[in-house]
């Protein structure tokens, strides 16, 4: 940092600090100065080594604990993570909504665009974002939805798909030493599974989903942290989110599910128009509750 000086009576008289500044190397501030992505990205007290994306935290409570793999009937999954990536990068300040002309267009109706192609470190992010910045002319938040998860009838645009999602995801939440990775037989074959090893940080998320909408509630969305709001709508649209509130006792589950119900009852566009909104997550929300 470059010391600010004062000039007197023609004399330069340095801040306290600028004698220690001197001793410093010319690039040592870039040591000190705090990434500002890790700073928003921080959660609740975990370590950065245990810090989850959205998409992570949907299938965490999405996986059995003890058999390593989520409901053979569950078939929103699939969709609600790639709602997860839009919104992350959204959150990330990659992508955002084109801007709104002179006759406002609905969330649904509007593109997404490439803010910034910056890497965010996250493979399946990085895919994601390179497919949305290259894909010309822009596509809409449900069209992104239906291509990345395969659901599309043109086969020309089979290509977006991104495969794999949950086996890859496990595998970050391996590496982040949340679960472990074994072999199981079915009969007919065999199949790679990761069970819980670390409880702990389930248990956290578990307990921060329910403190939403419970001891924390505080019944306005624009007060809630913006991740978190997202989780709950996404784990909800994801079939995953009774299992966070399994635990709860009768009268707990009953007034969970109410605030959460007043939650989906939301008009996505007139919450998005409010302000310090963040229009593409309205927009997702929109997809999956239209």
């Amino acid at each position: 940092m470059t010391s600010l000086t004062q000039r007197s009576s023609g004399l330069v008289q340095r801040r306290g600090a600028a004698a220690a500044e001197k001793e410093r190397s010319p690039g040592a501030e870039d040591e000190f100065e705090p990434r500002r992505e890790e700073q928003e990205d921080d959660d609740g007290g975990d370590s950065k080594e245990t810090r989850l994306t959205l998409m992570e935290e949907v299938l965490l409570l999405g996986l059995k604990d003890r058999e390593g793999y989520t409901s053979f009937w569950n078939d929103c999954i699939s969709s609600g993570l790639r709602g997860c990536m839009l919104i992350e990068l959204a959150l990330r300040g990659r992508l955002q909504l084109e801007a709104c002309g002179m006759r406002r267009k609905s969330l649904l109706a509007r593109k997404v665009i490439c803010k910034s192609d910056a890497p965010t470190g996250d493979v399946l992010l990085d895919e994601a974002l390179k497919h949305i910045k290259e894909t010309q002319p822009p596509e809409t938040v449900q069209s992104w939805i239906e291509l990345l998860s395969g659901e599309t009838w043109n086969p020309l645009k089979l290509h977006y798909q991104l495969r794999n999602v949950r086996e890859r995801l496990a595998k970050n939440l391996v590496e982040k030493g949340v679960l472990t990775t074994e072999k199981q037989n079915f009969l007919l074959f065999d199949m790679t599974t990761h069970p819980l090893t670390n409880n702990n940080i389930k248990q956290r998320l578990i307990k921060k989903v329910q403190e939403a909408v419970l001891e924390k509630w505080v019944n306005d969305p624009h007060r809630m942290d913006k991740r978190l709001l997202a989780l709950i709508f996404l784990a909800h649209s994801s079939d995953v989110l009774e299992n966070a509130f399994a635990p709860l006792l009768d009268d707990q589950y009953d007034l969970a599910m109410k605030r959460v119900r007043q939650l989906l009852d939301l008009e996505p566009e007139g919450e998005s128009m409010k302000n310090n909104a963040n229009e593409l997550l309205w927009a997702v929300v929109a997809a999956f509750t239209k």
